[in-house]
């Protein structure tokens, strides 16, 4: 088989898993928020128990049960109190690791520190999705979790398409070689043109001016987040998270600029009432 053959078997591959993943993601929340907080809640253990194989495969000792644990609640936290109880189950992630740690002499602070951050990095990510979806049961609340996570998506996909067919500028060469600043601006404009049609929609009454700060904010943490994954998976010689989802790597791979680009967009739309 040529090089051209497998090139393009990889994109097919990439491609449809992509679409069943996109499927199933904007099935979910469709659904309801309560079918959206399982999948959310399942998505970020998928993701910590990434995250945790590659801090013990490179000597690290987190502790498994309290992060899985803590990673799975956070995004089922919202179904009882969208803004209280996940306050209280960081409280709770706090008060187990100095359990842990006063009760069990061998356990280092470093060892805490990780556990606290892939709890808080996957499932407080992904309760944001939640949160998110839980301003509206109905289709309001299903359009904006949407437009949400379709505006992170096409930011992924146009910054690829843009990166790969114009793409001269190394963005950060030293993280991810294959990023460009022509794609950077590519997903920026895709990230904003999902906005603006929240906008064109009148999606939860949401104002124009939020609507433009939420493109280039969350386009731009969207990018982040990605790039930060991309460092700690150079810090542990690892090219890829996983091996779930085929073409695309890890669930964590997959999940990279979602994390910070919802949790972006939740801040924003709080704190301009849209949530």
């Amino acid at each position: 088989m040529s090089d051209g053959q497998k090139k393009g078997n990889a994109m097919l591959v990439r491609t449809v898993v992509g679409a069943i993943y996109f499927v199933v993601v904007v099935g979910c929340l469709y659904a309801g928020v309560r079918v959206t907080a399982v999948v959310c809640a399942l998505m970020a253990t998928m993701c910590a128990y990434e995250l945790l194989r590659m801090l013990h495969n490179s000597g690290r000792q987190p502790n498994d049960i309290i992060a899985l644990g803590a990673a799975a609640l956070f995004p089922l936290a919202p179904l009882v109190s969208r803004f209280e109880i996940p306050v209280l189950a960081l409280m709770a992630i706090m008060v187990s690791c100095a359990v842990w740690y006063v009760a069990m002499p061998r356990v280092t602070i470093n060892d805490v520190a990780m556990t606290v951050f892939v709890a808080v990095y996957t499932g407080f990510g992904f309760s944001t999705v939640t949160m998110i979806r839980a301003c509206d049961p109905g289709i309001q609340g299903f359009l904006l979790a949407f437009g949400v996570l379709g505006s992170i998506w096409l930011d992924d996909a146009m910054a690829y398409f843009v990166g790969s067919r114009f793409g001269k500028r190394k963005l950060a060469p030293r993280i991810s070689p294959n990023k460009s600043v022509e794609g950077f601006w590519g997903g920026m404009g895709g990230c904003m043109l999902i906005w603006l049609v929240v906008w064109f929609l009148k999606v939860r009454s949401i104002k124009l001016y939020l609507v433009l700060f939420c493109g280039v904010a969350v386009g731009g943490m969207a990018v982040l987040g990605d790039l930060f994954e991309s460092r700690i998976k150079r810090g542990f010689g690892v090219k890829d998270s996983g091996d779930l989802l085929p073409g695309h790597g890890g669930m964590l791979d997959r999940s990279d600029a979602l994390i910070f680009g919802v949790m972006t967009a939740f801040l924003i739309l709080r704190i301009g009432g849209v949530v």
